[in-house]
């Protein structure tokens, strides 16, 4: 028997299942991978890349040597589901299927998305759009649910390929190990990029570090320039008799001497390549 539900569906099958698997279904305390002496009890929570800022949803299969149920927690994981399943003349066949096609299209997707990065490190580096840093984080939550949904699935396969109560046969068990193993670079992939990603940032922030230090520079010089300037506004600010006073070019040649400081600033400045 195949039966594709909704949560609220469930007690259609109640007489295929048993009470513990009930109880445990109904309760959420499903581990990823459970292996009984009738039956193994699958559950992970799907996340989709067509819809990536959609929240997980969950799936839950349990299958035996004649039964197999899946059980979808919305209406988008049962369409899902619906898509993905096709019936065979054998129940782990059907399992195979099932899994393959539901990552058939990831490797695609990864590369796709790590293009996408790329591009957005252009942009960062050339342009140093700040709006891109939102970008950043968007890959970041991204890739951590990825990490988490793969996780789930190598849980999965390390319990169906060890297949200790023999449900699924040793010809398929060939096909499980290569789904199994396909898992595994998908997962190693998105933690390559997650590291990819964790360059970028750090690369973007060594930008702004640089273009806060030329800011800085630019101040730097200006307070510089302006020192011995604010020097000889001090020291003719003083209420002292002073003889400049009385000199009739005293206030020619404060100007000059104030523009002759600000050139021979600039040009200690350019020499030693602060602007």
């Amino acid at each position: 028997m195949e039966k594709i539900l909704l949560f609220n569906e469930i007690e259609q099958i109640e007489k295929h299942i048993d009470k513990y698997s009930m109880e445990h279904i109904i309760n959420g305390q499903i581990g990823k991978f459970e292996s009984h002496a009738r039956f193994n009890l699958l559950s992970f929570d799907w996340h989709d890349i067509d819809a990536p800022q959609e929240l997980p949803s969950q799936i839950i299969i349990h299958f035996s040597d004649r039964n197999i149920f899946f059980i979808c927690e919305n209406e988008r994981s049962f369409e899902k589901v619906h898509k993905l399943f096709k019936k065979d003349d054998s129940i782990e066949k059907m399992i195979y299927n099932f899994f393959a096609g539901l990552i058939k299209e990831d490797t695609n997707y990864l590369e796709t998305l790590e293009e996408e990065i790329t591009e957005t490190e252009d942009d960062l580096l050339t342009n140093s759009k700040k709006e891109c840093t939102k970008e950043i984080i968007r890959y970041r939550r991204e890739l951590l649910q990825l990490k988490k949904y793969y996780e789930q699935l190598n849980r999965i396969f390390e319990g169906l390929v060890q297949n200790e109560n023999n449900l699924i046969s040793e010809d398929s068990l060939r096909y499980f190990n290569i789904l199994d193993s396909r898992i595994d670079r998908l997962f190693s992939n998105v933690l390559n990029i997650r590291d990819y990603v964790t360059q970028v940032r750090e690369a973007y922030q060594a930008q702004i570090d640089i273009e806060q230090n030329n800011l800085m520079r630019v101040f730097t010089v200006i307070t510089s320039i302006f020192l011995p300037l604010t020097l000889i506004v001090g020291w003719y600010g003083m209420n002292l008799q002073m003889p400049e006073f009385s000199w009739q070019h005293g206030y020619t040649f404060v100007i000059g001497l104030s523009i002759l400081i600000t050139i021979i600033c600039l040009i200690i400045f350019k020499r030693k390549k602060w602007f």
